[in-house]
């Protein structure tokens, strides 16, 4: 959410700013609650002198042994007329903070301008794309042999847009699981998490999904309304929520591998084939809580984090900055991180990596105690590292061999009992 007090002081410039990414913020409604506000507070201040005044005289007409009992009519009702005029001017903030709720964060300064992914900007590209002297195959399409990823099974199970995977690829699925997660904690000094799959609509709220993406969750018919996690950074993030952190712990770097699930709302006919967008997959996660002096470091650092994994897997990326209409709701400033995928001929995202300043360190209230003791709101930022599911795709597609079989990447032979090549 964003700051109540530079929609205050500064609409003009905050509306510009939003514009650049697609949205019109309703400055009339904004404008007229803060009128209300205003008034609401100047009749708070009126009411207030007087019951001052009236506590005053009931003293001063007691003392001298008068009757007090009109002032002391005037002075309930005073009191009343004070706690309804603060009601108002609760109210009015409620008005004012729902409004805001369903506003995305302000683009950084940084963020290249733009309406859609067609003005996204490559920052760097890591290494050529894979070329081969022989007619490749797609992930599905190499898998198909023994069945290894299956599709129908899947469906005949749960519906359109879920997968089985089975023998070697699952295998392979969970060594390139379990090996992020080791170079996370252990090079990158992650602090690894195992956290539920199911959060309350409270928790969801805190991170942004909740109430503009509530189309997108799986939703239970528990009496608490819990629903399926899209991501980990969902309850990363709120791991924190409503805490004041000692500085001296920060930076707070979680990882955590889990399941995620996602209805994919608006992408109908989009990625139907394979593995590559579905209902439910798994995620490596990375989110770090910083100063906000630190955040664009950490963005980078983040970013980079994400990218050791591709690039010790020798895999062809590029990153690219996402420009202000293609941003994400919570981000202010987003990397995504981009794979080689042959059988598309094409990059394809298998991370994202956004600082979401103070967005929804202000809904989940986390914050620190700076220099000078006063309570400030830290920054948040989330990354994947990366997809397991396209990491799979892009690791079976680039390491495919003319015969079929698919080579295991050095790092990971380690956790497929040294073998060096599947699908044999």
């Amino acid at each position: 959410m964003i700051d109540l007090k530079l929609v205050r002081e500064q609409l003009e410039s905050l509306t510009q700013r939003l514009k650049t990414r697609g949205y019109q913020l309703d400055t009339a409604s904004i404008q007229s609650l803060e009128q209300n506000r205003r008034d609401t507070l100047q009749k708070q201040e009126k009411l207030q002198m007087r019951r001052n005044q009236l506590a005053k005289a009931i003293a001063e007409s007691k003392k001298a042994g008068n009757d007090s009992t009109d002032l002391m009519h005037e002075a309930a009702d005073i009191s009343k007329a004070v706690k309804l005029a603060e009601q108002e001017s609760k109210d009015v903030d409620e008005q004012l903070t729902t409004l805001l709720r369903d506003v995305p964060n302000l683009p950084h300064a940084s963020v290249p301008h733009g309406d859609s992914e067609q003005d996204n900007v490559v920052v760097r590209s890591i290494g050529e794309p894979t070329r081969f002297d022989f007619p490749i195959k797609d992930h599905e399409s190499l898998c198909e042999q023994n069945n290894e990823i299956d599709c129908p099974t899947a469906a005949k199970l749960a519906g359109s847009r879920f997968t089985v995977l089975k023998g070697d690829v699952s295998r392979l699925h969970r060594a390139l699981s379990q090996w992020m997660m080791d170079v996370h904690t252990q090079q990158h000094d992650y602090l690894e998490m195992n956290v539920p799959v199911l959060a309350s609509p409270k928790t969801l709220y805190g991170t942004g999904q909740l109430p503009k993406f509530r189309e997108d969750l799986f939703v239970t018919n528990d009496e608490r309304e819990l629903m399926l996690i899209p991501t980990a950074e969902v309850q990363l993030v709120n791991c924190v929520a409503d805490q004041i952190i000692d500085e001296a712990r920060l930076p707070l770097a979680y990882c955590a591998h889990s399941l995620c699930f996602r209805k994919e709302a608006g992408s109908y006919g989009k990625d139907t084939k394979g593995i590559f967008r579905v209902h439910q997959f798994e995620k490596v996660e990375l989110v770090r809580i910083v100063e906000p002096e630190q955040s664009y470091d950490a963005l980078e650092t983040i970013t980079n984090h994400a990218e050791n994994i591709l690039k010790a897997l020798a895999l062809p990326y590029r990153v690219v900055s996402l420009c202000t209409g293609d941003l994400g709701f919570a981000a202010a400033k987003t990397y995504d991180i981009e794979v080689w995928i042959p059988s598309q001929n094409t990059y394809r995202e298998i991370s994202s990596c956004s600082n979401t300043e103070d967005f929804q360190t202000r809904r989940t209230k986390t914050r620190y105690k700076n220099a000078q003791k006063k309570s400030v709101l830290l920054h948040a930022l989330n990354g994947s590292g990366v997809a397991v599911g396209r990491l799979l795709i892009a690791v079976l597609e680039n390491y495919q061999q003319e015969d079929g079989t698919v080579l295991i990447p050095d790092v990971i032979r380690p956790y497929m009992g040294n073998s060096e090549r599947i699908l044999g």
